[in-house]
């Protein structure tokens, strides 16, 4: 990857110096070893200081939202990361003319601490952008992966033990919100958990409340998650999220051929549209 680091630094100079862009949103090294942290880079100078490696963790679409009022930013965008941005337009986000996308190929990134393949990447099919103003590099093989393994294996449970499981993981959250920050679609401007005068969602921490928040999350995202797998990686306690989204974004496409989410930025979405000739076996 070093060759695609220099190749980043020499354009994002020369993006930042002809003031096509004003900044650019990429990598840092962090404070420790094999740790990265976001970058914010709006001086040419400051461009060496951008870093594209194994242990680049963090999406970069969110980031988008609280930067695009400076001017036209550039991203650096991985497989995950554009399919964040296409979603981010689509849902009225950002427009496409305020971005100018840095486009990189990626083999995987790894846990700093343990080395292996985050459990993100290990079901990711795309690991090429999907969209870019330019590549950088050659395109990698995208592997092709069973993105529902998870999901077959505790539909497969006992209603029972099903149950069980989900109630030990929703004991288990304590509504830091985590996930709800760092996902590209989680975009509301005012989230129904902070709407305490309404009643929606108390703020007791018992299963109860953890449940009506993980779950009305999973269905306001189900059709327009990109399976990035940030609120998986970012919840301080290792709650298997990607498994209740990868469900719903499985029944959605046996439902209605709902397919992947984030590969373009036109059309609707199935949770949003409806249709006469709907599957309606549910009813």
């Amino acid at each position: 990857m070093s060759d695609i680091q220099s190749q980043l630094r020499a354009r994002a100079a020369e993006l930042l110096s002809s003031g096509e862009v004003v900044q650019v949103i990429g990598w840092m090294d962090g404070r420790f070893e094999n740790q990265t942290t976001p970058a914010f880079i709006d001086r040419p100078e400051d461009a060496e200081l951008l870093v594209f490696n194994e242990y680049c963790v963090n999406t970069t679409p969110k980031y988008t939202l609280y930067e695009k009022e400076h001017g036209k930013l550039a991203v650096c965008v991985r497989g995950c990361d554009s399919r964040g941005i296409n979603r981010m337009i689509k849902d009225n986000q950002i427009l496409r003319d305020q971005l100018y996308l840095i486009g990189l190929p990626c083999s995987g990134v790894k846990d700093r601490k343990t080395g292996e393949l985050l459990i993100k990447c290990q079901n990711c099919n795309h690991r090429n952008p999907v969209v870019y103003d330019e590549l950088l590099g050659d395109a990698v093989e995208e592997p092709q992966v069973n993105r529902y393994d998870v999901v077959e294996r505790f539909e497969a449970m006992e209603r029972d033990k099903r149950a069980q499981y989900f109630e030990s993981t929703f004991n288990r959250c304590i509504r830091c919100y985590a996930c709800r920050e760092v996902c590209p679609v989680c975009t509301c401007r005012s989230c129904f958990v902070d709407q305490v005068n309404v009643g929606w969602q108390g703020k007791q921490n018992n299963l109860a409340e953890n449940k009506f928040y993980n779950l009305t999350r999973v269905f306001h995202i189900g059709d327009r998650c990109v399976e990035c797998g940030e609120c998986e990686r970012a919840c301080p306690m290792n709650l298997p999220l990607m498994a209740f989204n990868r469900k719903m974004v499985k029944d959605l496409d046996d439902l209605f051929a709902a397919g992947e989410a984030g590969l373009d930025a036109e059309g609707t979405h199935s949770l949003g549209t409806y249709d006469v000739n709907d599957v309606e076996e549910f009813m």
